[in-house]
């Protein structure tokens, strides 16, 4: 996946989050900020390594946006607060797994429809779709790539 995408769903998923928080405000506004937080810890992941897989990237987003809010346990320095919070909220955990979950399937249609449009549309970044190590991936009988 190219970089310059990632890079403007990056921009739209904070003036998203900005613009839910000046405009809205109670539960959902706070939930959807929370989901929001992890789909943009997903796309820096993406921006780091374009060509990682949807059922790679997701669990690391999950798991940084869980051990932020586990780490508001912890007394953290007050120079942190801000940056990492400061209350631990156990709801907080469900809706990064949303956020998660919801950037899996569209990093995961997007890559359906690039793939879709066949190999020389250049629209994949430039991956070869080998798997780890140079492996070919697994496909199914109709010859498809399979992998998220």
């Amino acid at each position: 996946m190219s970089r310059a995408p990632v890079a403007v769903a990056a921009v739209v998923t904070i003036a998203a989050g900005l613009l839910i928080r000046t405009f809205l405000d109670g539960p959902f506004a706070k939930y959807a900020g929370d989901a929001l937080y992890t789909v943009l810890l997903y796309l820096l992941v993406l921006l780091v390594i374009p060509a990682a897989r949807p059922s790679r990237v997701a669990p690391i987003s999950l798991a940084v946006s869980w051990l932020i809010e586990f780490s508001q346990l912890l007394d953290l320095p007050a120079i942190a607060r801000p940056i990492l919070g400061s209350t631990f909220n156990a709801p907080d955990l469900l809706w990064y797994a949303v956020g998660a979950g919801a950037a899996w399937v569209i990093h995961a249609g997007v890559r359906q429809a690039a793939r879709s449009r066949g190999p020389d549309s250049g629209q994949d970044g430039g991956h070869d779709g080998a798997g780890p190590a140079g492996e070919e991936p697994a496909s199914s009988p109709a010859g498809r790539d399979e992998r998220n």
